[in-house]
This record gives structure tokens, sequence and C-alpha cells, in this order.
């Protein structure tokens, strides 16, 4: 009674329609869970999100939950994720993501899934990896251990958000490193938040291939 109270007073709103949530509903409603524009990329070989890393990288297979479009509702959730410290929109998308990829015959036989890290700076500054709270979801609807610690970030890069394809190439070109062996030959989901040049997860894909590792990935959306 007290939190009906409450929920009077302040209501749950979707982050991504902004609409008060129902009694049972959390972080997005279920409208925008069924109305969101997905991809369904997981089912295409030949998807745009795979062709972005055509002749540039080896990755067996690519994907992307949503399609990212301006003041859409996917950008809403992505900037509460991203910025407005609600990490547990990474979580609840995530698993929605995962239960999706679970089904697919691409994503058979995962290790290890990894999200693309931060680094410490940054880190501190936001309080928590964004993907890092994707891949807790995707990890937990596909039944799939996470590794955070062998991949790291070991320096700092500028935002990518406004650079060109190639200065987000320079940018990410040669920061990212593996620490130990645990990766070694394994099969490994990528993941972070959103894709457009590809440049980070190529980056982050060049390191693990050194490692033998064959390499899957998946981001929440395609810009």
């Amino acid at each position: 009674m007290i939190n009906d109270f409450f929920n009077l007073i302040f209501p749950k709103l979707c982050y991504a329609c902004n609409n008060t949530l129902l009694k049972k509903e959390d972080i997005i409603c279920i409208a925008c869970q069924v109305g969101l524009p997905k991809t369904n990329f997981h089912r295409d070989k030949e998807n745009p999100v795979n062709k972005v890393f055509w002749g540039r990288v080896e990755i067996e297979m690519a994907t992307s939950f949503y399609l990212f479009s301006k003041k859409s509702r996917v950008q809403r959730l992505l900037h509460h994720l991203k910025y407005k410290g609600v990490k547990e929109v990474g979580f609840v998308v995530g698993k929605l993501f995962g239960y999706e990829l679970k089904e697919s015959i691409y994503f058979k036989n995962i290790d290890f899934i990894v999200p693309v890290p931060l680094h410490e700076n940054k880190l501190k500054k936001r309080g928590y990896n964004q993907s890092e709270w994707i891949a807790i979801g995707l990890a937990e609807a596909m039944n799939v251990p996470i590794n955070i610690n062998s991949l790291y970030r070991k320096q700092d890069s500028q935002t990518q958000t406004k650079k060109s394809r190639y200065k987000r190439w320079e940018n990410v070109g040669d920061i990212f490193w593996v620490s130990d062996n645990e990766l070694n030959g394994k099969r490994v989901l990528l993941v972070d938040d959103v894709v457009t040049t590809g440049a980070t997860i190529e980056a982050c894909a060049q390191v693990l291939l050194q490692q033998n590792c064959k390499i899957l990935v998946a981001t929440i959306a395609y810009a």
C-alpha cells in the first residue's frame, strides 16, 4: 500500500517512452519491449552490422538488437544508460537481447561474454561500465560466464560521438590489451552499447585474435 501511494505521487516511468509503468513493469514498459525497432540481424549472416567488419577484421558474426535513430525511444534508452546513471537499463535490455540470441544458430557454444572495457579514469567518472551491465543481462539469459578482467583499455581516449570514420579508428587503434591467457582459444561474444563505424570493436577484436579467439559481436544498437 505504501509503494502504491508513492507511485501515485512519484510514478515510475518507462526509460524509453516516458509513460507510466504498470505495476509489474520495470525499466521498460511492455509496449516498448514489443514495439522498439528490432533488427533481427542475429538471424541473417549478411546483415549490415556483420558487413561493417568484412575485410577489416575476422569476426564470425555480428549483430545489434535495435536500430538507432535520433530523438527515438532507443536513443532515450541509451542516453539513460550511458549518461544518466541508469545502469539497470543495460541489464534489462541485455536480458531481452540474450533470450533472442540464445535461439540463433550463430550464437551457440560461447565460452565467455566480454564487455568492451572502459579506461579506469572514465570508469571512476561514470561509476560503472555500461557495456558490462549489458553483458550481465546477456549472461543471465544465455547462461554464459562473463570475463571482465582479461581485456582492458590501457589508455584513455576521447569521446567518439562526433568523429569521422578515420578519426574513430585513429582514436582507438592501439589502446586495448589482454592481460592473461584465460581467453586463449575461446569463443568470445564481444559486447558494446552502439556500433557505428565499428572502430572500437575492431580494435578489441584485433588483440583478441592474437589470443586465437573466435569472435562474435553483439551491441544494443546499430547507428
